[in-house]
């Protein structure tokens, strides 16, 4: 069935207008959970200050957005790629020839819907990011269309709330000179505060020399840089179970961190942020393995690391989403408090939705649980 057919577009209506009604539906759905956070905050939003936790404000440093507009480009002039996006009663899809996303919870879109989840989170700030399929799928031009597109309404989201949102740019990472161009401009845009990167572009490494220059350029405008997995590893074995997100995901965060480590990438560019997410996949678990493969490989060896990859670990940050406490407190005694920032994955079910609360079970001191909660990625984002 077509995308018209099935969102009623046969019937009439514009795209803006089915994309309205699935938000409505949505909104309905939820009317009473909202009704019930609005008795409890006497029907008003809360201010900073009741969003203020043990003296900072919590940033929320992995949510994903996805703009109307952005969407209604993939709708008018994603056809000729086999790309598109649908509303139906189970929620948002897109679909591209880089992967498919859905079904996605219409709130994805819809800003006020994710302010009321902040304040019912207790999460001050979101630092907002597109994922699955991203832009680089295309052939240049539009690619370049798309990452415009999306940047400039994060930047309106950020205008819209500049107390709550900013915002993590995209790039058309396969042609160097545009993203060099689009640092340029959407790094003046309001509210951009970072670089939004997959794990592999269209299964090209970051340390593959066609970045480098677009590395560079990140590194020179003091932008932090946040990984996201999007093509994971693993191929048939990792499709059953949703392994390809289970492991594929954390896996494919190590990898990447690796290439950045080995490809030389952290030392040619020594003031690179790269956040890994995930809480940093696998890598902090296996890191004693790097190491000695690092010390014993001839794969390794010749490539002479003026320290052993286990110091590497300490030019990362990483988020919070790892679903463990003692693999959280494992984390922050490998990288220390100051490397951590709280992540949700808003509104994947394979986040939190709870995020400030997953903290409360962590042993930690007041000093680390402010910096957890907000005071690291203020200093990153800028904010």
């Amino acid at each position: 069935m077509k995308i018209q057919e099935e969102c009623g577009w046969a019937a009439g209506l514009s795209r803006r207008e089915v994309l309205q009604a699935g938000l409505a539906a949505a909104a309905a759905v939820t009317a009473g959970k909202r009704d019930l956070f609005a008795q409890k905050s006497q029907g008003k939003t809360r201010s900073k200050e009741a969003l203020s936790t043990a003296g900072v404000r919590p940033v929320d440093t992995h949510a994903h957005y996805y703009p109307r507009s952005f969407l209604d480009l993939i709708a008018e002039e994603g056809k000729r790629f086999k790309a598109e996006y649908r509303i139906t009663a189970e929620g948002l899809y897109v679909n591209s020839p880089a992967g498919n996303t859905g079904p996605l919870p219409t709130k994805i879109i819809d800003l006020k819907q994710r302010i009321a989840d902040m304040d019912e989170q207790g999460v001050a700030v979101q630092a907002i990011s597109l994922t699955t399929p991203m832009v680089n799928w295309a052939d240049a031009d539009f690619s370049l269309k798309l990452a415009r597109a999306w940047n400039d309404a994060a930047s309106e989201a950020h205008k819209a709330y500049p107390d709550r949102l900013v915002a993590l740019m995209i790039l058309p990472m396969l042609d160097p000179d545009r993203a060099i161009d689009e640092i340029n401009r959407a790094g003046k845009l309001p509210g951009i505060r970072g670089v939004y990167l997959g794990t592999n572009i269209n299964n090209r490494d970051l340390d593959d020399r066609l970045f480098e220059p677009i590395l560079a350029k990140i590194e020179q405008m003091d932008l932090p840089v946040f990984l996201h997995p999007l093509q994971t590893v693993g191929g048939e074995r990792t499709k059953p179970w949703y392994l390809s997100n289970l492991l594929g995901n954390p896996f494919d965060a190590a990898i990447a961190a690796c290439h950045l480590i080995f490809g030389g990438v952290l030392d040619r560019h020594p003031k690179l942020q790269v956040c890994l997410p995930h809480g940093g996949g696998a890598l902090p678990m296996l890191i004693g393995r790097v190491d000695h493969g690092a010390q014993v490989r001839a794969e390794i060896k010749p490539l002479r690391l003026p320290q052993p990859p286990s110091a590497y670990l300490h030019r990362f940050t990483y988020d919070t989403i790892v679903h463990s406490k003692p693999v959280m407190e494992f984390l922050i005694r490998e990288v220390g408090a100051e490397r951590i920032l709280l992540g949700s994955d808003y509104c994947f079910d394979m986040g939190y939705e709870r995020p400030v609360q997953f903290l409360d079970q962590i042993n930690l001191t007041s000093a680390q649980r402010r910096m957890i909660l907000g005071g690291n990625a203020a200093k990153l984002l800028k904010i």
